[in-house]
């Protein structure tokens, strides 16, 4: 069921990628793979994120097609389900190709609907 709210879930999303942003900042890929903490910690503000886009439900699919928002739902079963299988390059490579796109299509949304929900 899509949240009737759903510039609460959009500011989620961003609040998320700033906070993970803020964990990989400056850093290298090389450095992210061997620190356990920061990818535990990047993989649970990624669930975060998938979870609020599920429950935006598919009003942003057809005004934002390349985000493609059913592969990040998606991804949010595969980070609480399949987490053996998660390889941190597909974590870096989200973080620093598809998180701006995802990020720019949020903010652009929110400017849309109205910030503050006036």
């Amino acid at each position: 069921m899509p949240s009737s709210d759903p510039r609460a879930r959009l500011v989620d999303i961003l609040e998320n990628a700033d906070t993970i942003r803020g964990y990989v900042a400056g850093g290298r890929f090389e450095r992210f793979a061997s620190d356990r903490k920061t990818r535990d910690a990047v993989e649970r503000r990624l669930e975060r994120i998938c979870e609020a886009a599920r429950a935006l439900g598919n009003i942003m699919d057809e005004r934002y097609p390349d985000v493609r928002w059913l592969d990040l739902r998606r991804f949010g079963s595969v980070l609480r389900h399949d987490y053996r299988a998660i390889d941190p390059r597909l974590v870096w490579d989200a973080i620093t190709t598809y998180l701006p796109r995802l990020t720019n299509a949020c903010s652009t949304e929110l400017d849309r609907l109205g910030r503050s929900g006036s």
